[in-house]
């Protein structure tokens, strides 16, 4: 049975989720959106201990909902203006309202390939994590309509919100950049909500909000949590493990300089996509955008990553190990 077949079928776990947690359908939009969430969450922490997630957590949550909503907030003035002024408000509350819950669900559900070697990154299968969480999703939002006593509390737009929100975080490789971006924010024939572009661009504005700190630190826990075997080998010692298995050693420090050659690459691709994907937001948003949102998307910002990002194929483990500051993270993993 295949991963997507799992998590659709009456075997999978996650099912209980949706049986045991629903209770009498809440008639306020926001209760509903908090008993969402609360689903959302029961199914992610599940995640979270299983998959061994290192990256995708509720510290990850909560930095994509920070994100979203300062860009909300930036956009929020000029997407009023082209409302009804009798309904632009309420209308922007909702908005809000599932902006803040596809923040929470577009990681619900985390889904790695079948790994046939030892000690290699594992990997995802593009967009099937997203398949699936969508599914799981608005599976429940069904069920959640269908126990409303009154009309149901989601509606079909909100729906479509949701499930573009979610789709809008797939990424793609771009071999020429070696980076990778959100092929839906450059499908110009799909008109997709502008929360779902919010969500999109908090999921990976780290760099451009947050500055390179932040940046550097959400790629370590990437590193991690695709090469979960690592902490186990450093947690006997570098100097050990380069006298005992020099071999293995290499190919540790062989995907750590991947990662940090990923690192500049994908900074440059922020810099260069940043501007196409903040240009379809209302016109008088982007100065704010560009210059306040992401104002860390410069070329002095890309500039110090290279500088202080180590490429060089002679880098030796101990460096790589330093500037991703693994020995505290091994440290931690021991306690």
């Amino acid at each position: 049975m295949s991963a997507y077949q799992l998590a659709n079928s009456e075997e999978n776990p996650l099912r209980e989720d949706l049986d045991s947690s629903l209770t009498d359908s809440p008639q306020a939009f926001e209760a509903a959106i908090a008993q969402v969430q609360s689903f959302v969450l029961q199914v992610f922490d599940r995640e979270i201990v299983q998959n061994k997630l290192y990256y995708h957590t509720r510290e990850h949550v909560k930095a994509v909902q920070r994100r979203a909503n300062t860009i909300f907030q930036a956009v929020r003035p000029f997407w009023k203006v082209s409302l009804d002024p009798k309904t632009a408000d309420s209308y922007l509350l909702r908005m809000r309202q599932l902006l803040d819950l596809c923040c929470f669900a577009h990681d619900m559900v985390q889904i790695f390939d079948a790994q046939t070697q030892p000690n290699t990154s594992r990997r995802r299968e593009a967009g099937l994590s997203e398949t699936v969480t969508i599914d799981q999703l608005l599976n429940y939002i069904d069920h959640l309509n269908q126990r409303s006593q009154n009309s149901a509390v989601f509606t079909e737009a909100d729906l479509t919100i949701i499930r573009d929100s979610i789709r809008a975080t797939i990424c793609a490789y771009d071999t020429n950049e070696q980076a990778i971006y959100q092929p839906l924010l450059y499908d110009f024939t799909q008109r997709i909500s502008p929360i779902a572009r919010m969500i999109a661009l908090a999921d990976i504005g780290a760099l451009g909000m947050d500055g390179i700190d932040a940046y550097n630190q959400e790629g370590c826990l990437l590193f991690l949590e695709e090469n979960p075997d690592i902490l186990a080998l450093l947690a006997q010692g570098v100097a050990e493990l380069k006298a005992n298995n020099p071999e293995l050693a290499e190919n540790v420090r062989q995907r750590l300089l991947r990662r940090a050659r990923f690192q500049v690459s994908f900074a440059k691709s922020r810099l260069s996509r940043s501007f196409v994907e903040i240009s379809v937001f209302p016109e008088e948003s982007i100065p704010i955008l560009a210059n306040q949102v992401f104002r860390h998307l410069h070329p002095e910002t890309i500039r110090e990553i290279e500088q202080t990002t180590p490429t060089d194929e002679e880098t030796s483990l101990e460096t790589l190990l330093t500037f991703f500051q693994f020995e505290q993270l091994v440290l931690e993993n021991e306690r």
